[in-house]
């Protein structure tokens, strides 16, 4: 394991280095805006099984899905609603994840996810850098399951160790708190999870969000 720094001098090696790891069906630690997140390749069906093993987890907790752009909903996803495309337009890139319904044609395995997936674009340098190298990334908190999410490369480190080969030090995690998690598999979006951006945030732009939060359903960093 290794720890790569991602100042401006040293950005462009560290990252061309965690995309080969990746490509390599290796894993990866970035810093987002939110917390920490372990990265694998989203279409290397062995890589994800690894991310899900290193964070001590099964299929059913399926990882979400980083992005580079509001494009690459069209990209993965199909029937997304105006309302969602509306959420991403506002939020994007920022904190907020939309579960939609996968597109079928698309060759991955995330797990159990019943033909959806949870997509977001990160607002973090280093993370849209290593996106841009990539492609999409599966991607889920940094830390071993039932323990906090890291916000620092150190807390990463010291939970989930060598089982990722990379760590991209970006410093402490801007936000801090996880994304908010907004189901988007319908024309009647729910809120799956309140997280950095708030249920009145949201109603802003989809007023019937405003109704009462749903029961959380699994991480998204």
């Amino acid at each position: 394991m290794t720890v790569l720094p991602t100042d401006p001098s040293d950005l462009q090696a560290s990252i061309a280095d965690a995309a080969a790891v990746l490509a390599d069906g290796g894993l990866v630690v970035l810093p987002t805006d939110t917390v920490y997140g372990i990265a694998a390749d989203a279409f290397d069906a062995d890589a994800v099984a690894a991310l899900l093993a290193a964070k001590g987890r099964g299929r059913a907790m399926p990882p979400p899905v980083l992005v580079v752009s509001v494009a690459m909903l069209d990209v993965l996803a199909v029937d997304v609603s105006q309302a969602a495309r509306a959420l991403a337009q506002a939020f994007w890139p920022g904190a907020l994840t939309l579960v939609v319904s996968a597109q079928p044609s698309l060759q991955w395995d995330l797990g159990e996810t019943a033909g959806t997936v949870a997509l977001r674009m990160p607002d973090e340098a280093t993370a849209i850098a290593l996106l841009e190298s990539t492609g999409p990334l599966a991607v889920s908190s940094a830390n071993r399951t039932g323990m906090p999410a890291a916000t620092t490369v150190t807390e990463a480190k010291g939970q989930l160790g060598s089982r990722v080969a990379r760590y991209l030090d970006g410093g402490p995690s801007r936000g801090g708190q996880a994304s908010t998690i907004v189901d988007a598999t319908s024309s009647t979006l729910t809120i799956l999870r309140e997280g950095a951006i708030s249920r009145a945030e949201l109603a802003a732009i989809v007023p019937h969000l405003a109704a009462e939060l749903s029961t959380p359903d699994g991480d998204a960093g």
